[in-house]
């Protein structure tokens, strides 16, 4: 295949797919939902972890408010949810209500934590910095909730169990097949 270069960048979806989570977050009485593809661990000690938000978004100002969020990684069957909290805007309407999301309690913090994951972060914010027209929102991990039934004895996702929700870029969402999963360990294929 020929490749493409070039100085026009676009929406650069090369990157993807990204694991889509549902970001969390409340001020007083005000919870809202988010979809994100932009977030990632930073940190083992402490626990870190980050979520790109664009300043504009009514999570990211119930997150300033409060200074915690949610992270919340849910099953493909949700797909649609998470689709409909991306697309639409939590100033205007109580995506909890309207989607009917059922909420666990959380245990440190006051963010909304879904039933419907089978993992989820409960985070208190330790940094933000903008880059761009995002805003990094690092949150130190307070709590973690998960079914045990979801993984494996190394802690990683059991395929046969969950089919976790990627996000294509474009409005695109797939999942993955355990039959196309391989290890490599690290002892055999990293020697030189």
């Amino acid at each position: 295949m020929a490749k493409i270069v070039t100085e026009s960048i676009g929406e650069f979806y090369q990157h993807y797919p990204k694991v889509a989570a549902i970001v969390t977050a409340r001020a007083g009485e005000k919870i809202n939902a988010m979809a994100a593809a932009w977030h990632s661990s930073i940190s083992l000690k402490p626990p870190l972890y980050g979520v790109s938000i664009s300043p504009k978004r009514f999570t990211y100002k119930l997150i300033v408010e409060s200074q915690e969020f949610g992270v919340n990684f849910v099953p493909f069957e949700f797909a649609e949810v998470v689709a409909a909290v991306g697309g639409s805007k939590g100033e205007e309407v109580d995506k909890f209500k309207k989607f009917a999301i059922a909420q666990d309690k959380p245990i440190r913090i006051r963010v909304p934590i879904l039933t419907a994951a089978y993992a989820a972060y409960e985070c208190k914010v330790v940094d933000d910095k903008t880059y761009g027209d995002h805003v990094w929102v690092v949150g130190e991990i307070v709590a973690v909730h998960f079914q045990k039934e979801a993984f494996t004895p190394k802690q990683t996702v059991d395929l046969e169990q969950i089919k976790p929700v990627l996000y294509l870029g474009a409005e695109l969402y797939s999942t993955v097949d355990k039959s196309r999963v391989r290890l490599l360990e690290r002892e055999i294929y990293g020697k030189g």
